[in-house]
This record gives C-alpha cells, structure tokens and sequence, in this order.
C-alpha cells in the first residue's frame, strides 16, 4: 500500500467491488480479526421526536439495523454499539447476545464515544472498524477497503469530493498529496472550506494504533468535543500511512438528521432497490413509484405496477404481474398470478396462475392453491381455498377450508364469530354456493353440495345435498306503494308578530 496514496481516487461515483490485485491478495492472506464500533448516541434533536434517531426507519427497518447488517457482513469478531438518549429502546430493539453495548452520557463528541467502547475490545491485535448508526446506506464493499488497509497497519479512511462539502470535515493534503488532517467544518479557515474532499467519518485502524490515539484525544476546540478526526493529525505526525477510498455511491454517505434527510435517504434506498429490480429484468411501470421496505425476490418477466409498498419477505414467481396500489407484506406468490390494483396481501402463500382483487384483502394465514380466483371486495382470512376454487364478489370467508373447484357466490360470508371464540367452517370439493348466503361455523358441507341463494346454514350438509331455506313468495297485483303526505308549512310565529305590529 503507497504512503498517502488513495485505494481508489476519491470522486462522486465508483465501484468498491473494483479492488486491485494487491487488496484481494491481503482479503486472502491477512485473516486479521475485525471489532466494529458503531456510534449511535446521538440524540436526534432535530428529528423532534420520542424515538431515539437510529430508531427511525429506513426501507422498513430501523437506520441502525441497516449499518449493523453491512458490519455482520464483514464477519467481525466483535460489535460494539454506543447508546446514549433511550439507550434502553435501542437496546430492546435489537436484543442481540452478540452485539455489545456501551453508554455514552453525557455525549461529548465522537471521540469521547469511541472511548467508551475501548474497553469491551478484545485486544485481539486485529483492526477496529468505526461506523455511524445514523447512515445507513453503507456498503460492505465499501468497508472492505477500509478494512484492508488497517490490516497491512495503515489508518483509513473514508473520504468523498462533493459539489458543496458545507458542514463537513474538510481532508487537508499536503502539496505531494499526504493527508495530514481532517478539519471540522466550523474551525476550518475560509481557505479551508474551498477544499472539496470531505471525511465521511467512517475509518479503520490497527487497534493498537485506535487506542492508543483514542487516549489522546483533546477537547480544544470550537465545539469543545472530542473530535474522533483528530487521529488523522497524530498519525500523520508519526509517519503512519494514511490510506483514503471512496464509497461505491454518493447515497452511502448520506448522513440523518432531519426529517428531511430522513425522507432523502429513504428515497436514495429505494431508487438503489429499483435500479437493483431493473438489473435482474423486473419491468417497473415507474422506477420512482416502488416501495421495498424489507426483501423482494422476483423471477423471471416479473412486472409492477405504480404505487405498490413490499413489506417483510416477498417472494415472486416468473412471470407474476401486482397491479397498481398494492400492498404486499410477507407473501409468496406462485408463477403465472395477477395481483389487481387496490389489493391487501399480508402472509398469504398464492399459488400458480392465480387472481387476487382488485380491492381484495388477504389476511395472515391463508394458503390459495393453484388456478383460486378471488374478486372484487372479497376478504379471506385464516383460510385455505383449494384448487381451482373461487369467489368473484363480495365475500367473507374467514377460518375456513375451502376444497377444490368451490364457487362461492356473491356475498357470500362465514359467520365464523359468536362473540368469544372463533369456530371453523370446512366445505368440501365440488360445492356450489348461491348469493347471500351465511354459513354459521362451526359447519360442514359435504362435496358437491348446493346451497341455494339467500340460504342460512346452521348444520351440516351430507355429500350431494341441496340446502335451501324454504320461504313463501306473496304476489299481489296491482300493488301501490305508499306515497308520503304533503308537507305542511306552519306559519312563522315571529313573522306573525311582525305582520300584526304593521297591521
């Protein structure tokens, strides 16, 4: 590694799955143990909210989960996480055996939080890599660079040229190109603030080195913190390589704050999901109308229309079509099935060349099988419809198993409540079942059955039966509807008065 030379020449756009030669033969010959520091005490003031900040979510999942996903990626031997405002929150959330959790409080600046983490470190002799839980578009790539560097006993560090660097730290050079510090925006001169390479904070070190900078640190400063960028001027000072490298993509540096920034990185994600979706041959209607908030495996000649959200683990099938306006949250849908707009899914397994909607709402543990049609306003809960079964409008079937080539007619409910409990009701293959039909559970309808319309089941119906409420039509001739009488004004008593005071 060259002294002062950057891994990858800092820009606005690059590849960190590009490493040279010299880094994949230090991944392959340097098995140097990895601890990971993530910063995540910051109070959030900004956010003007409850939640501590790296409790806010990004795609669905806290920030900080994001940052700890990129850090398990890299196999550390170690993850620290420094808490401070609702450090109890923060933990609870993530009620991991393997993260390590450190408090700061009060918070006095970056390096005063890395100094609460030396301690839980193993002095394994390894490296020790620092992320930030309120930026949670990191990359593992990215990292790998960092990392390799403070494995062969330089500090890296993760630098970035941007158009407008205000409010960053600035990364001085030295006229051969050295760095030889990082200056915070707000003590930086005005010559200072033109430099246009800022720090994103994110670095790696022997942590050797790390601990022994880290106990030197000074609060001497504007701020009066203890800056964490301060080590980059004492590892100049004493001749240490200092290595910089670009993240893969502007959007891993982009930092939260605000609600703003909250909505800017959540947009950033998801136009990373869509170009990730376009690259695997999924047609997006609009690349800027998706939302992925969780995990979304798509087959071949897959295609989604405007407006659908994807929450959890969503699985489809080849050539599966979702309509405009879905909601799509834990689901596997087989090949060949159309999702209509408007539709509700949650914890549904859809099978092959199935049709769901529009304005259907399938709730947690419900099965379609293969060829089940469902309609128009037509919610299924806790229920498996067989085979080539469907119900086009209108219909309540909840608690239910439904057999193979069932017609279930237009509304159609279970009565599947009695006001404490839930019962079940079990309809065999081949049953055909009229308009306006209730089925009070627990029932059973034997196969082939019918179930004429407007008919009320309370018992049980034997294979190949006919079911009928029987009603006595009244017809009679020449019928007039009732016609309401006229109605009468009543005088005004005021305007009375009135008229008789003129009078």
């Amino acid at each position: 590694m060259c002294v002062g030379k950057p891994l990858r020449t800092p820009g606005k756009s690059g590849s960190a799955n590009q490493l040279s030669s010299d880094i994949r033969l230090l991944l392959r010959y340097l098995p140097l143990s990895l601890q990971i520091v993530i910063l995540a005490a910051g109070l959030g003031k900004r956010m003007r909210s409850d939640l501590p900040k790296v409790l806010h979510r990004v795609g669905g999942k806290p920030m900080l989960g994001h940052v700890i996903d990129a850090a398990r990626a890299l196999s550390p031997t170690r993850i620290v996480v420094i808490v401070g405002h609702g450090s109890e929150q923060v933990v609870s959330a993530f009620d991991d055996p393997h993260i390590q959790w450190a408090m700061q409080d009060p918070p006095r600046g970056t390096g005063h939080a890395v100094q609460q983490a030396l301690p839980l470190l193993d002095c394994s002799g390894g490296s020790v890599l620092v992320l930030y839980g309120d930026v949670p578009l990191v990359e593992t790539a990215s990292l790998e660079l960092l990392r390799v560097a403070a494995d062969s006993g330089s500090l890296a560090i993760q630098t970035q040229i941007v158009d407008d660097p205000t409010g960053y730290g600035r990364v001085v050079r030295d006229a051969e190109g050295r760095v030889l510090r990082i200056v915070e925006h707000k003590d930086a001169t005005p010559h200072e603030r033109r430099i246009d390479e800022m720090f994103t904070g994110i670095m790696a070190a022997p942590e050797a080195h790390l601990l022994r900078w880290a106990s030197q640190l000074r609060n001497d400063n504007a701020q009066q913190e203890f800056y964490l960028t301060d080590v980059i001027a004492m590892a100049a000072a004493e001749g240490i390589d200092i290595a910089t490298a670009s993240p893969g993509h502007e959007r891993e540096m982009m930092g939260i704050n605000s609600r703003a920034q909250l909505a800017d990185v959540e947009r950033a994600l998801q136009e990373k999901n869509a170009e990730a979706l376009l690259e695997q041959g999924v047609t997006l209607a609009d690349p800027a109308r998706i939302d992925v908030r969780g995990s979304l495996t798509c087959g071949r000649d897959v295609s989604i229309d405007i407006n659908t959200v994807f929450e959890g683990q969503v699985r489809l099938g080849d050539r599966v079509t979702i309509g405009a306006n879905c909601m799509v949250k834990d689901c596997t849908i087989g090949d060949d099935s159309v999702v209509h707009p408007f539709t509700h899914l949650d914890g549904v397994r859809i099978g092959a060349r199935c049709a769901v909607g529009p304005y259907s709402h399938v709730h947690p543990d419900t099965e379609l099988a293969d060829d089940v049609d469902l309609g128009n306003f037509v919610e299924v809960k806790r229920s498996r419809i067989g085979e080539g079964s469907k119900a086009k409008h209108l219909s309540y079937i909840g608690d239910s198993t439904v057999g193979r080539n069932v017609n279930v007619g237009a509304g159609t409910i279970t009565c599947n409540y009695d006001g404490a409990n839930k019962h079940r009701t079990v309809i065999g293959d081949n049953v055909h079942i009229g308009s306006d039909v209730q089925l009070v559970a627990p029932v059973t309808i034997g196969a082939g059955a019918t179930i004429g319309a407007g008919t009320t089941v309370w018992k049980d119906v034997g294979d190949g039966s006919l079911v009928v409420n029987e009603k006595t039509q009244v017809t009679r001739a020449g019928w007039t509807r009732p016609v309401k009488a006229p109605k009468v004004v009543k005088p005004n008593a005021a305007a009375n008065a009135i008229k008789a005071v003129k009078g």
